[in-house]
């Protein structure tokens, strides 16, 4: 039973160092951190603007032409990972099919450019 025991100690170690430095991590911004809010601080902001009253008021385009491209960008990063991996295993086929997506995803990134996205005015 002993030598049961001793097979799980180094994950008991693991997890109780885990623990305390999670915890240390925890605590530790309630002690040193600087403690002077100003109302700029600590306001709600979100989406590139102060907060409002009324949560139907009309929303830039840009705003959403930019998740557009973020969406392109995290799609296409996600795709090309695994099939980079099996590109030996996925043949000609799997070749033209990410030139298509890869195609498709180039007339989004196109189509944000001519809109004006990539411009931070």
């Amino acid at each position: 039973m002993n030598e049961l025991l001793s097979n799980y100690l180094p994950i008991v170690l693991f997890i109780g160092i885990a623990g305390v430095i999670g915890l240390a991590l925890l605590v530790a911004p309630f002690i040193v951190a600087f403690k002077k809010p100003d109302p700029e601080k600590v306001s709600a902001f979100e989406a590139g603007f102060d907060a409002f009253d009324d949560a139907r008021m009309k929303v830039d385009v840009r705003y959403y032409l930019v998740s557009i491209l973020f969406i392109i960008f995290d799609l296409e990063v996600a795709f090309l990972f695994p099939w980079a991996v099996a590109f030996k295993d996925v043949g000609w086929f799997g070749f033209w099919s990410m030139m298509i997506f890869l195609g498709v995803l180039t007339v989004g990134f196109i189509y944000e450019w001519r809109k004006g996205a990539l411009e931070w005015d």
